[in-house]
């Protein structure tokens, strides 16, 4: 089990049915959607994770459908074209929240 730190950030990995509980547990809570650059992108992303076929349709579909909700309970969004960039840009979203620079949607 992960040792709880107090005081500490937590990144969660989740979706948007996940992002709207922890929204409502904790309103403080800072979310942030990453997107693929296309929906290309995001195809050939899960067949070389070696997702059978019909999976990704259906991953495809299903972030299609959830992607208006994910903007509106984001704080921000991160496109994911490049992973260190995307790295980069979610560790300065967390610096801002945590300096109280990061304005609530």
């Amino acid at each position: 089990m992960p040792e709880v730190v107090e005081d500490g950030d937590v990144v969660l990995e989740i979706d948007v049915q996940g992002a709207r509980q922890v929204l409502a547990a904790r309103p403080d809570a800072l979310a942030v959607l990453m997107l693929a650059p296309s929906i290309e992108a995001q195809t050939e992303r899960l067949r070389k994770r070696g997702d059978p076929e019909d999976h990704v349709q259906r991953r495809v579909a299903l972030g299609r459908s959830e992607e208006s909700e994910g903007r509106s309970l984001a704080h921000r969004v991160i496109v994911n074209d490049d992973l260190e960039q995307s790295v980069d840009q979610l560790l300065a979203i967390i610096e801002d929240a945590r300096n109280g620079i990061l304005p609530r949607p």
